[in-house]
């Protein structure tokens, strides 16, 4: 039957469609989350206090080339008794936004083994991993390096595609770059996806 349908795709591909996209953020308490998340929303500083659950905000964002995405947001908290909930908000997601404080070096460990934990539980095998180096503008923050070989990022392997991006949550430095690559990685695991789906 000639309903024309058949020829939509490719009138559409050359329309900009909007996406939207499911990203968890976790990392350590204190951390910088939730100013992540605020500073993307609103473009500015927001005072915040612990965060006792999650945060769940839908946050359009332009990215080059005229692309506008859209994300929701989970923020979950990241106090110690908090951390078993996060395989339940990173169950579906798209993507992962782990947040670490570029100064707390001595929580740096504390930070890889749950950062670790959630990239390789089997739910979350391949998805992208944005791991965001918060605080950088302070004195004393490590150097991105020195983050990447404690958090031993290269050890994640081939599996969790990644990448660290130094940021100042406060002022936005950093935050739309990170978010960019993210979506670079996630695009690319869905047409490795789509791919795999065809050959079955």
């Amino acid at each position: 039957m000639g309903n024309g349908l058949s020829e939509q795709p490719s009138m559409l591909s050359s329309i900009p469609f909007f996406q939207s996209f499911h990203i968890a953020i976790l990392g350590l308490d204190s951390a910088g989350k939730t100013t992540v998340l605020y500073r993307l929303q609103f473009n500015e500083f927001v005072n915040t206090v612990p965060t006792k659950g999650f945060n769940a905000e839908k946050v359009k964002v332009s990215l080059g080339g005229h692309r506008t995405v859209t994300f929701h947001f989970w923020d979950v908290g990241g106090q110690e008794k908090l951390r078993p909930l996060w395989k339940s908000y990173t169950r579906c997601t798209d993507g992962i936004i782990f947040v670490v404080d570029s100064v707390d070096a001595e929580r740096m460990e504390e930070a890889k083994t749950e950062l670790h934990k959630i990239a390789k539980t089997s739910e979350n095998q391949g998805v992208p991993l944005l791991v965001v180096a918060n605080k950088q503008d302070l004195r004393h923050s490590l150097g991105l390096a020195e983050i990447e070989k404690l958090l031993a990022l290269k050890e994640l392997g081939p599996a969790t595609p990644w990448h660290l991006q130094p940021a100042c949550a406060i002022i936005g430095d950093g935050l739309k770059e990170g978010l960019e690559r993210l979506h670079d990685l996630i695009l690319k695991r869905r047409k490795v996806l789509r791919q795999q789906r065809k050959k079955r």
